[in-house]
């Protein structure tokens, strides 16, 4: 480690324990902010695991507090590219608790739990990525008037399921009232 890789690591240590020790939800949503932005480079992949913020970021996916759950999953999103994180993740349970965020009533955490399933599919995860519930919310995503979310739905719905499934999914959302409302949108018309 040189001296800056070595200053990098006690800096996300002090982060990591700040947010373990502060009682302050504003401290805490800062700091895992900060922690989801260092998520970004893959410099920081091993001393994020080394510290398990992975498991950080993971836990904050079934809060209370939106900010903590979109920060959380922001963060694994960042992370989930890099193989070794990617099977963390998976070994973890973490794809039903990012499947769970589809349901979120807020626009990034929904685009965030998007891409996070598109990236931790996987042969052996497949299944599960695109189970039936699943492919069913995209289709009504695709079918969103929110750009964003209709453009990752249907790169999704073409990217990972069979023609089968998106037709299965179609006639299960025809005869449910069921099913992942949409987020509300933050974003104001053009």
């Amino acid at each position: 480690m040189g001296d800056g890789e070595s200053e990098r690591f006690q800096y996300l240590q002090t982060l990591v324990t700040e947010f373990q020790d502060t009682d302050s939800v504003e401290a805490k949503e800062q700091v895992l902010a900060n922690l989801a932005n260092f998520a970004y480079d893959p410099r920081n992949f091993s001393d994020l695991r080394k510290l398990q913020v992975l498991d950080l970021f993971l836990d904050m996916l079934t809060e209370g507090n939106e900010n903590l759950v979109e920060f959380g999953l922001g963060g694994l999103c960042n992370l989930c590219l890099d193989k070794t994180n990617k099977s963390h993740i998976l070994d973890s349970g973490g794809l039903k608790l990012v499947i769970n965020c589809l349901s979120s009533r807020r626009e990034e955490t929904v685009l965030s739990a998007l891409t996070t399933l598109m990236f931790l599919c996987t042969a052996a995860s497949r299944t599960e990525v695109t189970a039936p519930a699943v492919v069913e919310c995209m289709v009504r995503f695709s079918l969103s008037t929110n750009r964003r979310i209709s453009n990752l739905a249907t790169i999704f719905l073409q990217d990972y399921c069979s023609d089968k499934q998106v037709q299965e999914a179609k006639e299960l959302s025809q005869h449910s009232a069921l099913g992942i409302p949409l987020p509300e949108s933050t974003q104001h018309p053009i």
